[in-house]
């Protein structure tokens, strides 16, 4: 794996154009008004529904690699570096595995929708931008110790000012969210308009959300320099004998290979021809069988069509005739 890069590119791509995809098609039904619904609200109904579950599992699969592969990076510079090890200790694993829970929150919220189990997509919301906050502040952190070896100073400056923006909108999103459901008194809050109440407020929170996941696609974009530094090999694999002792017997036991005794006498002209003779005709006695088995399925298939015709036409003709 020598183009890790790929990794946050992909993982950019793929989620912009599941929000966007998704929020298109959910206008084009009529299953959202045009103007900024929440990003799970376009994603309710079917077909989009079904769509934006699939492209976020596989979003979630590479965001989790990529998570991964940041991992073991540190892990390679703590090992090579003593003053990065004892600056960051065990920060990256604690990173890792809040990363690990971000992504899991993300993949609840695409395949638990809001109309249909609200728990479940309220804590999937929690930990995809509550955890995913956070990592990205130990990521920042990260930032500035292993910026002499690996990254940029402005780099470490940028990753600190989405951490800023992620935590602002998320506290935006939190707060005027729950304010514009309890004023709500409409039907249907994917369809929400000014009349139903909790217009300002519902409107901060999309604008807010929308905010906070565009944020999160560029902070995993900005690994993608550092990712080019760098290849991962596959993993080793060790077998492990349980009981050496034990005596294996295979399964199938193998045939033992014909073997062909010549004699003197079948080296003689006559004994090859025959014996080829004899292979040709085994060959062709073959080829017949075939071609009769085959002839014989087509004539049945045949049949099979003609007695399907004559009941669709008697059933059209006693019905409509």
């Amino acid at each position: 794996m020598s183009k890790l890069y790929l990794l946050p590119i992909a993982v950019f791509l793929l989620f912009n154009f599941t929000f966007i995809g998704t929020y298109i098609a959910a206008v084009l039904q009529g299953h959202v008004v045009p103007t900024v619904p929440y990003i799970s609200d376009a994603a309710t109904y079917s077909p989009e529904s079904c769509v934006f579950g699939q492209f976020i599992n596989i979003g979630c699969v590479l965001l989790g690699i990529t998570i991964y592969v940041r991992y073991r990076q540190i892990q390679e510079l703590s090992f090579r570096h003593s003053d990065v090890r004892q600056a960051l200790g065990r920060c990256s694993e604690v990173g890792f595995w809040i990363g690990i829970g971000s992504c899991l929150g993300i993949s609840i919220v695409g395949n638990f929708q809001e109309t249909n189990v609200r728990i479940a997509h309220y804590v999937g919301a929690f930990l995809s931008f509550g955890f995913g906050t956070v990592y990205f502040w130990i990521q920042s952190y990260i930032s500035y110790y292993i910026q002499p070896y690996m990254g940029t100073m402005q780099k470490a400056n940028l990753r600190m000012a989405l951490s800023v923006v992620c935590t602002v909108f998320f506290i935006i999103v939190a707060v005027t969210g729950i304010i514009s459901h309890i004023l709500f008194r409409g039907t249907d809050p994917r369809k929400w308009y000014p009349s139903d109440g909790g217009w300002e407020y519902h409107v901060a929170s999309s604008i807010s959300e929308w905010i906070v996941a565009t944020a999160f696609c560029f902070y995993v974009l900005t690994f993608t320099d550092e990712f080019r530094t760098m290849q991962l090999d596959h993993p080793p694999l060790i077998l492990l004998e349980v009981d050496s002792s034990r005596l294996y017997e295979p399964v199938i036991a193998p045939a033992d290979p014909p073997v062909a005794v010549i004699s003197d006498t079948d080296l003689t002209p006559g004994k090859r021809q025959t014996g080829g003779t004899a292979a040709l005709a085994t060959g062709g006695r073959g080829t017949t069988l075939g071609a009769i088995t085959l002839s014989l399925m087509v004539v049945a298939l045949l049949d099979a069509l003609h007695s399907f015709t004559v009941f669709f036409t008697d059933s059209l003709r006693r019905n409509y005739i």
